[in-house]
């Protein structure tokens, strides 16, 4: 299955010995810190802060588990920006191996712009709709 969107970012991580779970494999939570490390990155890279008075929520997300990940393991996690509305963004990211190319995850997540003034959506940052897939 092909991930939606214009590609972004693409980050690499470790899987820590810290991630694993009474299974022997990555908690399912991990995969959502994947990608909220790569969505923080992402942004920092196009120069848009976390610490502003506006800044992204996130209004939905979602994962498919695709294969079992065990440590040790090197990652890499790709960020694809799709459609843009007037305040909201849709991502969605991979998760591979860094040395197999094996597809572990996918994931997405709704952006919504938010004054943390006013405590409402706000327009969309026109760099990140410039990114979008109907810019």
């Amino acid at each position: 299955m092909s991930v939606p969107g214009n590609l972004v970012s693409t980050i690499t991580a470790p899987l820590r010995w810290g991630d694993m779970d009474a299974y022997g494999h990555a908690n399912n939570t991990v995969y959502f810190r994947f990608f909220e490390e790569a969505r923080i990155v992402w942004l920092a890279d196009i120069k848009i802060g976390m610490n502003g008075p506006t800044g992204p929520i996130i209004i939905k997300t979602s994962a498919t588990f695709l294969k079992e990940l065990k440590h040790p393991a090197n990652l890499v996690i790709t960020t694809y920006a799709d459609k843009a509305g007037n305040t909201s963004l849709d991502t969605y990211h991979e998760i591979k191996g860094a040395e197999s190319g094996q597809l572990y995850a996918e994931g997405y997540a709704k952006l919504v712009w938010f004054d943390h003034n006013t405590r409402s959506s706000c327009p969309l940052p026109d760099a990140l709709r410039a990114l979008a897939t109907n810019a």
